[in-house]
């Protein structure tokens, strides 16, 4: 006892519970956490709206699913990502007064423009510049939608400026769940992100000049593509004494440890317009995405058939989805990157020595390789003549629907809640045969349009959100949608 400190009996401070920790397990827990949110159960039901997967038959309906009869309990992120958000904000905090983590801020720096681009894409306007600050904000204001997308290419050029000056500063390496460390990595991921505020803004035609420029000017530092993309792994493990550290994709939708079949495996199935979609093209990414039963898919309509084909005989995730347990988690795939530099060509926003076809091509083969097909599977699918949509050649009326018809394929299973974003700011695919069947479903049109502010909100920052337009799931959109 006569060694120890004063202080060593205090009951104030538990040395095992640290009040600050450290910038690379900040970093490593909210990587973690936002690759959770989006491949797990977070987005299930866009899932279903989007016309990919539906509730089994072994299950009573769902109002909210199959009748869009939803509340503002329903669906909801907001307190999630703000929460995630913090996690990352704490990571700049540290690194203004220690620089040599300024690696790692720049890392949670493009890491929260992903966070607020999402939040701004489900909820419209959201609190930003008053936010994370509950010392002088206790009730933080909303910011407008499109001045926080302005303020989010902003942070991006921030983080690429600050990734450059910071050639001494210490390397997060394996702290680092998705890059490993790679700056390099990192700067492109931010300029993909860029491009991607970019190209949601294209409806709006009085911003096109400005946000070619935006892009342009850290275009030299390059774009994620099929060779370089975003995944995590924090190292994943199927082992009875991890229970709960399984991928988190595969943790909802695939199996236990000890091989029991997990809720959403059980839950989501194939659904009609996925397979009757894919069908039309001969896509042989179907029998990976599901699974087929007898050799054959077996689907079912949303808010259809409910009782009528169970589990035992209907199409679940597949092997190509369903990986297994330490399989990367998905945060922008491959795929997705080359879509949007497709795009991104195509409009002039990306000057590029490839063009918009090479990068079409490109998405839809790492997107065959993604689900366990071979480049050559897909140069045989995308070399279909004469199959708009699939074929860039057949496809000159309109190359931008084609984009976004083979983006909406690529992103089946880990990416839901793109493919709703890219269907309001494009159109694309039609989802009027997506559609729920289901007697008393609310609305028209393919599906709501946005979800509700949290209930939450209401109660802790009620004067803020309700100097907010009142919200019709059905009618209120996104500031950039179409």
């Amino acid at each position: 006892m006569v060694g120890c400190k004063k202080t060593f009996l205090s009951q104030e401070v538990n040395p095992n519970q640290p009040s600050v920790a450290s910038s690379a397990n900040l970093l490593s827990g909210a990587e973690a956490t936002t690759a959770a949110r989006l491949n797990n159960v977070t987005y299930a039901y866009l899932s279903v709206w989007m016309g990919y997967t539906t509730p089994s038959g072994n299950y009573v309906p769902s109002p909210t699913l199959e009748q869009y009869s939803f509340t503002n309990t329903s669906f909801q992120v907001f307190n999630a990502i703000y929460n995630n958000l913090a996690n990352y904000n704490a990571v700049i905090t540290q690194a203004a007064a220690d620089p040599s983590t300024n690696n790692y801020a720049a890392i949670a720096q493009i890491m929260s423009a992903l966070c607020y681009q999402e939040l701004v894409d489900n909820y419209n306007d959201v609190p930003y510049t008053q936010a994370l600050n509950s010392k002088l904000y206790l009730f933080p204001a909303y910011d407008a939608g499109q001045a926080i997308y302005n303020a989010l290419e902003t942070r991006l050029d921030g983080a690429i400026a600050t990734i450059n000056s910071s050639g001494s500063a210490a390397n997060p390496g394996s702290a680092d769940i998705i890059f490993g460390g790679n700056m390099a990595s990192w700067k492109k991921f931010a300029n993909t992100l860029k491009l991607r505020i970019a190209l949601r803004q294209s409806n709006i035609a009085a911003n096109t000049a400005a946000l070619k420029t935006e892009v342009a000017k850290t275009a030299s530092e390059g774009y994620l593509d099929d060779v370089t993309f975003a995944v995590a792994n924090a190292g994943y493990s199927n082992s009875d004494l991890n229970s709960g550290q399984q991928s988190p994709f595969y943790l909802y939708y695939g199996f236990s440890a000890s091989g029991g079949e997990q809720t959403g495996h059980a839950y989501y199935r194939l659904n009609t317009f996925f397979k009757n979609f894919l069908g039309g093209f001969s896509d042989p990414r179907l029998q990976q995405d599901f699974a087929p039963v007898g050799g054959v898919m077996v689907s079912l309509p949303l808010g259809g058939s409910n009782g009528a084909l169970t589990n035992s005989v209907t199409s679940s995730y597949g092997p190509g989805l369903d990986i297994g347990p330490t399989m990367n988690a998905t945060v922008l795939s491959g795929a997705e990157a080359c879509f949007l530099l497709s795009e991104g060509v195509l409009g002039g926003y990306v000057t590029s020595s490839n063009t918009a076809q090479y990068y079409f091509e490109h998405g839809i083969t790492a997107s065959f390789v993604a689900v366990g097909l071979t480049a050559g599977a897909a140069a045989t699918y995308y070399g279909q003549a004469g199959v708009p949509n699939v074929n860039w050649a057949a496809s000159s009326a309109n190359y931008q629907k084609a984009i976004i018809t083979q983006k909406y394929i690529a992103l089946a299973g880990y990416g839901s809640f793109e493919a709703y974003n890219e269907f309001r700011r494009t159109g694309y695919p039609d989802l009027t045969a997506a559609r729920s069947i289901k007697s008393g479903a609310l609305g028209t049109g393919n599906a709501p349009t946005r979800i509700y502010y949290p209930s939450t909100e209401f109660s802790q920052n009620l004067a803020a959100v309700s100097a907010e337009p009142t919200v019709n799931v059905f009618g209120s959109k996104i500031f950039w949608a179409k």
